[in-house]
């Protein structure tokens, strides 16, 4: 596989986010430096019947940010996603209908789709008969409903797909939409906003036995704390900008805010076979990609499941490669919960804003670490650094591993 030196950069000239903790990609930055969380018990619906019971919500009057025609045939998922991809075309400067056509195209990650519109329509369908079910259930459940709106609102004819592996497609969409640019398409927009908070998400959720059933909102995400007892699902995510250098230059692009180096993806072995997560060999193959070093890494945004048995495997696999409390290590996550699609994006735009700053966020909640002999964890207050590069993991549930190197601009 050719390197980046061989490939050429990749840029990142725009980002829109929403998460729990912040609306915006400012209003979020600003939130997760002071280490303010959104997590909350759940408002939408009775949890009483559930395993879990806390999660970060973003809560909007959607009328307030999107065209009325747009709202009957959207789930608070695809609304998100509409909000974003607008905010980062918007910080990109940038109007892909005014570019030639096929120039500009969509890629995001999912990890099932519209379950909210889905719920209500189905209920519909027992409740009152078919005639009561929405034409539009034919595509607003659909896990790739997100790249097929935004590409219609903007005009993005380019290339178009949806990628499904949890929390480890959202960096998996970047890499997509990385070689989409660097084999002729000047510019993608890609990431990842998903948000799956109804009676029967929230029933698969707790099916998988990764939640916690805490009900405290400080003590329920722990990741590498000695009370963990599992994750936190949330809503949001973020969407970016991606375009050849040589492009932005010519559009006048104001700023970028990094580059993409390096990505790998893996897949752990089966269950039982006592073979090694495939964690390690992600991050190693995104490093060679990069052209890069375990010790160019300045931070490493982790994957943070809050399951203890999964966050030893990824401090052993840090511990291996960094040296024992080699590298800091931060985990922002635990302000907004785990964003199943979106939570990956998220990192990045958080790991991009670090080098910008000259910052590394905190990992708020953690108490008593399990780890303190292995890992820097970045606990409580900003740490300020010197920072050019930045590694970003994302495990999915079922055996995904994703690893991404971004660099300052």
């Amino acid at each position: 596989m050719p390197g980046a030196d061989e490939w050429g950069p990749v840029v990142v000239t725009g980002i829109g986010a929403l998460s729990p903790n912040g609306w915006g990609v400012e209003e979020y930055w600003a939130a997760t430096l002071a280490g303010r969380s959104g997590l909350a018990p759940v408002s939408r619906f009775d949890t009483a019947g559930y395993r879990a019971h806390v999660a970060g919500e973003v809560n909007f009057e959607p009328g307030d940010h999107l065209p009325s025609r747009l709202l009957p045939q959207t789930d608070h998922m695809t609304r998100m996603a509409l909000i974003a991809a607008a905010e980062a075309l918007a910080d990109a400067a940038v109007s892909p209908a005014e570019l030639p056509t096929f120039s500009a195209g969509v890629i995001t990650a999912a990890s099932a789709g519209g379950f909210e519109f889905g719920q209500r329509e189905l209920e519909a369908l027992w409740s009152k008969g078919s005639a009561y079910v929405s034409a539009y259930q034919s595509f607003a459940w659909f896990y790739p409903v997100n790249t097929g709106q935004i590409s219609i609102r903007h005009d993005m004819r380019g290339p178009g797909s949806t990628l499904v592996a949890e929390q480890a497609g959202g960096l998996d969409v970047l890499a997509k939409a990385r070689r989409n640019v660097r084999t002729g398409t000047p510019l993608m927009l890609a990431g990842g906003v998903d948000g799956s908070l109804c009676p029967w998400s929230w029933l698969c959720l707790t099916r998988s036995g990764t939640m916690s059933p805490e009900r405290d909102p400080a003590r329920a995400f722990l990741p590498f704390d000695t009370a963990a007892t599992g994750g936190v699902p949330g809503e949001g995510g973020a969407l970016l900008v991606l375009e050849d250098p040589a492009h932005a230059r010519e559009r006048g692009a104001e700023h970028r805010y990094g580059t993409l180096a390096g990505h790998a993806s893996t897949f752990d072995p089966r269950p039982g076979s006592g073979r090694p997560s495939g964690l390690r060999r992600a991050i190693e193959l995104a490093l060679a990609d990069a052209c890069v070093t375990t010790a160019d890494i300045d931070v490493v945004f982790a994957d943070a499941s809050g399951v203890p048995a999964r966050d030893a495997e990824e401090v052993a696999v840090l511990s291996a490669l960094f040296g024992p409390r080699g590298v800091p290590v931060t985990a922002p996550k635990t302000m907004t919960g785990r964003l199943l699609a979106g939570g990956a994006p998220l990192d990045v735009a958080a790991a991009l804003l670090s080098l910008r700053d000259s910052v590394i966020p905190p990992t708020v909640h953690v108490g008593q670490s399990a780890f303190a002999d292995e890992l820097d964890l970045v606990l409580d207050q900003p740490r300020e650094a010197r920072l050019h590069t930045a590694l970003v993991l994302a495990r999915g549930h079922g055996g995904f591993n994703s690893a991404l190197v971004v660099t300052a601009a």
